[in-house]
């Protein structure tokens, strides 16, 4: 079953949320406007806050939803769900229904996936880095640079909270390089100057 689970989780992640809630909203392809993303911040610049909102919660669910899963065909065990926490991510950075849509895989950048995966597995290190994000987006007005700084510390994180077992460690290493590795092009416009500040508006 523990194959299963984390075949699930790809599939899970693979759901693109974004896309979906924006052609039901507005009739939009948000992959055609703004930065073309599906996540959560795009959606909000596309199809309105309310958009956004709903995009980050079904986003979040279904990392949460593919470890609980895991969790629930495993019996708890604790390498298919660090696997399934990781997969999810992989899913929705790498969608397949993106791929069989449009030819390539494409997707988002897996910040709210990977609060509802680890969120799950980890709650206690999530809770830490979400700290940090809401300090540096305070601080600098970059949601970008929030996820950045919260991606890199959570292995640390984990390691100094948890001191967990190797998979839950690699899970998290993992998820963390991808989620910085999806922000590649924010890095290069924070580094210009060119990147969008967070307003509340």
């Amino acid at each position: 079953m523990g194959f299963l689970a984390i075949a699930l989780a790809y599939l899970i992640g693979s759901i693109p949320f974004g896309l979906i809630v924006v052609r039901l909203m507005s009739g939009e392809d948000v992959r055609k406007s703004g930065s073309g993303n599906i996540g959560a911040t795009n959606v909000s610049r596309v199809a309105g806050p309310k958009a956004g909102i709903i995009t980050l919660v079904l986003d979040a669910a279904k990392g949460l939803l593919a470890v609980w899963l895991a969790d629930l065909l495993t019996g708890g065990d604790i390498h298919f769900m660090s696997a399934a926490a990781f997969l999810a991510l992989i899913g929705h950075a790498f969608s397949l229904w993106l791929r069989l849509m449009d030819g390539k895989f494409s997707g988002g950048k897996a910040v709210a996936t990977f609060l509802g995966a680890f969120g799950y597995l980890t709650p206690w290190p999530v809770l830490a880095i979400l700290i940090v994000f809401l300090v540096v987006v305070f601080a600098t007005r970059y949601v970008s640079l929030g996820s950045i700084c919260g991606a890199g510390l959570f292995p640390f994180a984990c390691w100094m909270i948890l001191h967990p077992d190797w998979p839950v460690l690699l899970a998290a290493l993992g998820a963390g390089s991808l989620v910085i590795e999806r922000h590649r092009g924010n890095i290069q416009r924070i580094r210009a100057g060119e990147e969008r500040v967070f307003k509340l508006k």
